[in-house]
């Protein structure tokens, strides 16, 4: 009877513990670290599309992939936005460029693209209430460099196996269609296939990103849900996005302010679910403690930046 009045109370628990991240999220000024990730982010698209497109099309053959891929940012951004991001990809690659500009363009969009996760470690750091441990010097800063730039190659990678994956099933779904009465059933396969990237996209960001230790069985719960609140927020967006006048509002510039607008939001669901994981963490699960390099963050450094100060523990639940 212990085990089922235990999950009876877990249950009962779901509904204060998304309250208190709301509170959180919104103590934690996540609007603020929202709107540093949509600027990023503008450098940070072209790079990854670009290695999506590389790769998948020594695969599929590159015009194969850019239309694969093209369809997929019309689903999420519309056609005004999917063009706005095919016109970065065109200037960044363009072949008619020298071999030093060539090279000068992909440095600068990958310091954009490592900035996005700069920016969103910063942002779970906040979140997780922990700070770096001063004094690091050169080799902290170049390891950190360094961890931002993985996490854009492995985002450009887990983007490939959503791509291939996604074709794989496209072309289970037309060959049925020929064969079998009812060729529906695999279609509904590509939505769980993108929910499950982006449960791993998740977890490996909350695991890797931030400075504290956390147990992974917290970790896959919390990506589970963000992955979850981002899937249902994604589509009302997308659905808001597709009605309203911001694109026609800016003119020429609308499309971008369309992607903007977009990340803005999306980023803010991410972290209401980056919220939700720590509170999990903390009252159900092996809670947080900070990593060798980091620490607590000290209430005062909390109240300087306009925040409450986020209660400590000081060692993890075993």
């Amino acid at each position: 009877m212990e085990p089922a009045r235990e999950k009876f109370h877990f249950l009962r628990s779901w509904g204060p513990l998304f309250a208190q991240s709301f509170n959180d999220w919104m103590e934690d000024r996540a609007l603020r670290f929202s709107a540093a990730l949509a600027y990023y982010s503008i450098f940070a698209m072209a790079p990854l599309v670009i290695i999506a497109i590389a790769v998948a099309g020594l695969i599929f053959g590159e015009q194969a992939a850019r239309g694969q891929v093209y369809q997929q940012i019309e689903w999420l951004l519309g056609a005004k936005g999917a063009t706005e991001i095919q016109t970065l990809i065109q200037a960044s690659s363009d072949p008619h460029k020298s071999v030093l500009a060539t090279v000068v363009g992909i440095v600068t969009l990958l310091i954009g693209a490592s900035g996005v996760f700069g920016q969103l470690k910063d942002a779970l750091n906040t979140i997780w209430g922990v700070r770096l441990k001063p004094g690091g010097g050169i080799g902290a800063s170049l390891r950190e460099y360094l961890l931002s730039f993985s996490m854009v190659v492995g985002v450009g990678f887990l983007l490939i196996i959503s791509l291939l994956m996604s074709a794989v099933l496209q072309a289970i779904n037309n060959f049925m269609t020929g064969y079998l009465p009812i060729p529906s059933f695999v279609a509904p396969l590509t939505g769980l296939l993108s929910l499950f990237i982006l449960i791993v996209l998740f977890a490996l960001i909350f695991k890797v990103l931030p400075d504290v230790e956390i147990g992974w069985n917290d970790v896959w719960i919390g990506a589970t849900v963000t992955a979850l609140l981002f899937t249902l927020g994604k589509a009302l967006i997308s659905l808001y996005l597709g009605t309203s006048s911001i694109a026609s509002s800016f003119g020429a510039a609308g499309a971008l302010i369309l992607l903007l607008v977009w990340v803005y939001y999306s980023t803010t669901i991410f972290l209401l679910g980056a919220e939700f994981t720590q509170a999990y963490a903390r009252k159900f699960g092996s809670g947080i403690r900070p990593s060798h390099n980091a620490t607590f963050a000290s209430e005062r450094l909390r109240e300087e930046q306009g925040m409450p100060k986020k209660i400590p523990e000081p060692e993890a639940r075993a």
